[in-house]
């Protein structure tokens, strides 16, 4: 069969039958890349069609609480399952994403606070339902999303910069590539260290803090990086123009 654009793309095999195409790990890494990219997006642009609000929630989380929810929830259990599947090429990759994945899917199982705590709250219509407060539960979700974020920019940072080549012998694209992975990493890094000084710590004033919506765009900031550094690593750019390079790369 004569392969075309998207096959090639989604690195779809039709030489065997009864055989699931979504094996490739350079697809997947696209797959995790775009849509860690796409959600803040998705969620902001979701809820005013839906709700008519226009801007950013507290943070990522709270979507949880609207009509939108099974967006957020569709997409983070996605995300969920393709890192649990990931293997990479050593076990300290299975291992870290493995972590990723559960913890991924603990975010949404385990919800953050309310967004008000009033049933059908006038000047947060956009909030469709509430939970009991639960400390406990909180608690999980703070930690399983830092967790989540850390083993991300763990990989970033120490796993996609791994090569069996040299300094010397490593092409231009691929230490761009390591430049590229290690910046996204302390940019996710330093996200969670204001949303812990500036949500936890009261180290950044508080007024200042919630105007901005500083735990959302931070949220946002480590979401985009943890997607481009995945989209790198899938090779959607910045991939070596020949295979002898990208072989010699790896």
């Amino acid at each position: 069969m004569k392969k075309t654009k998207m096959p090639a793309f989604l690195k779809a095999e039709f030489t065997k039958e009864n055989e699931i195409w979504l094996t490739n790990s350079k697809t997947l890494r696209k797959t995790i890349g775009i849509l860690g990219m796409a959600l803040p997006f998705i969620l902001i642009f979701s809820l005013f069609i839906f709700s008519g609000f226009a801007g950013p929630l507290n943070s990522i989380s709270h979507y949880y609480y609207t009509r939108v929810s099974g967006i957020l929830i569709g997409v983070m259990s996605i995300l969920s399952i393709f890192l649990i599947i990931y293997k990479g090429k050593e076990p300290i990759d299975l291992l870290v994403s493995l972590i990723a994945g559960i913890t991924a899917l603990f975010v949404v199982m385990f919800p953050t606070g309310n967004i008000t705590e009033i049933c059908q709250d006038a000047t947060k219509s956009y909030s469709v339902t509430i939970l009991s407060k639960n400390e406990l539960r909180e608690t999980f979700h703070y930690i399983s999303a830092a967790v989540f974020l850390g083993s991300l920019s763990f990989m970033s940072i120490c796993l996609f910069t791994k090569s069996n080549q040299t300094k010397d012998e490593r092409g231009t694209k691929k230490i761009l590539r390591n430049r590229i992975y290690r910046v996204c990493g302390v940019i996710m890094i330093v996200s969670m260290a204001v949303i812990f000084l500036g949500d936890f710590c009261g180290m950044i004033p508080e007024d200042f803090y919630q105007e901005h919506q500083l735990t959302f765009w931070m949220e946002a900031l480590a979401v985009e990086c943890f997607g481009f550094s995945w989209l790198v690593k899938g090779e959607t750019i910045f991939k070596d123009k020949s295979y002898e390079c990208e072989k010699n790369s790896k």
